[in-house]
């Protein structure tokens, strides 16, 4: 109950800050798939979730890093609880389970997954920080699943870096043509083209700059 309660506000929430939309190249699939997107803020993963359908968000699962979803009572509340996160531990040195395992689990059991293949949040001037393998390896070993990308536009506007307080901004989720791992296709290979894939959502008009831009 308390969850459902904390999800419902939290979609909110989201909408009345952002008045997010979501711009689809072609209908969601209905088959589990990874949403894979540009990562500025903690909120990052909401603004994807809320542009899904009821029914897809009741069987997607954002991954996190466990080091910071589980620190802290809400944190954990909201983590495990309300949005059913697939955390990760990033210190390899105390992994007790592979993170691809963690993610192959998860597809195997029908769900889907929203991924940020950076790794962590682009505070950089570079519009999008290199991918992690983690990428390759979730679809080399699920290579009939559909990896979306999806372009945030405009997030780190709403809570820009130092501020406490966020500013009420348009924003929309832009979300491209499906990309699968081709046969014998290299790590280096797909990362490029999913990274272009990515990029290809920005939109033209340039307000997605960099979080520190200016500063």
């Amino acid at each position: 109950m308390f969850e459902a309660i904390a999800r419902s506000l939290m979609l909110i929430l989201a909408r009345l800050l952002t008045g997010v939309r979501g711009v689809w190249s072609q209908p969601p699939p209905d088959s589990p798939c990874v949403y894979f997107g540009n990562h500025a803020s903690h909120g990052d993963f909401v603004l994807i979730w809320t542009v899904l359908s009821a029914r897809q968000r009741a069987s997607t699962r954002p991954v996190a890093g466990a080091d910071y979803w589980n620190k802290g009572i809400v944190r954990r509340f909201i983590g495990h609880r309300v949005v059913r996160g697939v955390l990760i531990e990033r210190d390899a040195a105390r992994r007790t389970i592979d993170p691809v395992a963690q993610m192959s689990a998860v597809l195997a059991a029908g769900e889907s997954l929203i991924l940020f293949p950076e790794g962590t949040r682009n505070l950089t001037d570079e519009l999008l920080l290199p991918f992690k393998s983690g990428l390759y390896h979730l679809a080399k070993a699920h290579p009939k699943v559909s990896f979306i990308p999806a372009w945030i536009d405009n997030l780190h506007r709403v809570l820009p870096k130092g501020e406490i307080l966020p500013i009420p901004l348009l924003c929309t989720v832009h979300l491209g043509d499906p990309i699968k791992v081709a046969n014998g296709e290299e790590k280096a290979q797909f990362l490029a083209r999913a990274r272009a894939a990515l990029l290809a959502q920005r939109p033209a008009h340039g307000d997605d700059v960099p979080a520190n831009e200016g500063e």
